[in-house]
């Protein structure tokens, strides 16, 4: 097809070009995908739910990672499902209005774990620094007040990013050189002129990483001083055990995604950056509730009493 034919036709839809390889590879690609998207599903859920019905368990710092599983769930959800569609069925078409609805998801659900990310470190900085007021600066009500804020500030972003995205015209090709409608191989299919949406996408891609990194980082730094100067080393030990955790998501999340969008124009596009979007879209979420809850030795405790409970009831009805 020449390409005056392709200027006269208004793409209504794209190809996944996904993962190379033979139809045995894409079989494996796919149990992989299924069975990290099951684990993603169930160890998300598993936080959502002993949080939820452990009491002591409902502080600030387990109310955010709730939000946390929420997110991890819904951006594992937008990609996973039909990554696995395509690889088993082999039809890789997905339509205009899909394409915009998965690229708004993704990209409402990377900047509210950027806020959200930045409200955990200022509650470590608040718990840690200011231990004898923490109770009352960080009250239920503050909590709430902070989770909504991050995640209206995240869909408002998300929606700020896909709509000069949706006015663009696409008249072919259309295949995307992607596992998922991601904004650089998209914008790159376009035959609009891209630049106010390139400006407006990476201007708050700027914005929402970088500052949400500088407020971050000044909360660790504040957190790190504060307990080196901890005279016990149990107590050094403890601290710094309970931001540990934080600091590797904040680490891998972080540089995952500078890597991909902090840049000035959608340059280049590469298979390197497919792994890279593999790692903060499918890999992160897995990781999160691991890093996060399950080596947490509290939250375990918790989990080991709701299965004790669960045990119990089952036996009450097994007898009655």
């Amino acid at each position: 097809m020449t390409l005056s034919h392709w200027n006269e036709t208004e793409v209504t839809f794209f190809i996944l070009l996904g993962f190379s390889g033979t139809f045995e590879m894409q079989l494996f690609y796919f149990c992989v995908f299924f069975v990290i998207y099951i684990l993603t599903v169930l160890a998300n859920l598993l936080i959502i739910t002993v949080v939820s019905l452990i009491a002591h368990l409902h502080i600030p710092m387990y109310f955010f990672l709730s939000n946390f599983a929420v997110l991890d769930t819904w951006c594992s959800t937008a990609v996973i499902p039909k990554t696995l569609s395509y690889l088993i069925t082999q039809n890789k078409v997905i339509s205009h209005s899909g394409c915009l609805t998965q690229l708004c998801f993704v990209h409402s659900v990377g900047p509210t774990e950027f806020f959200l990310l930045t409200v955990m470190a200022y509650d470590r900085y608040l718990a840690i620094c200011f231990p004898l007021q923490y109770a009352t600066m960080m009250n239920s009500q503050v909590c709430l007040y902070l989770c909504i804020g991050s995640w209206m500030s995240g869909f408002s972003t998300g929606w700020t990013l896909t709509i000069p995205t949706a006015l663009l015209n696409f008249c072919g090709p259309n295949l995307i050189d992607h596992f998922f409608c991601d904004y650089i191989p998209l914008v790159k299919l376009s035959c609009s002129d891209t630049s106010t949406s390139e400006t407006v996408f990476f201007s708050f891609t700027w914005v929402v990483v970088l500052m949400s990194l500088i407020f971050t980082t000044v909360s660790y730094s504040h957190i790190i001083k504060t307990i080196l100067q901890i005279p016990s080393s149990l107590g050094r030990q403890k601290a710094f055990s309970t931001c540990a955790a934080h600091l590797t998501v904040v680490i891998i999340f972080y540089g995952t995604v500078i890597f991909m969008y902090v840049r000035p124009r959608a340059s280049y596009f590469s298979s390197k950056y497919k792994i890279i979007s593999l790692f903060y879209s499918v890999i992160t979420p897995l990781l999160n509730p691991l890093i996060y809850s399950l080596r947490n030795r509290e939250f375990k405790k918790a989990l080991k009493s709701v299965h004790q409970k669960f045990c119990k009831s089952v036996n009450y009805a097994n007898y009655s």
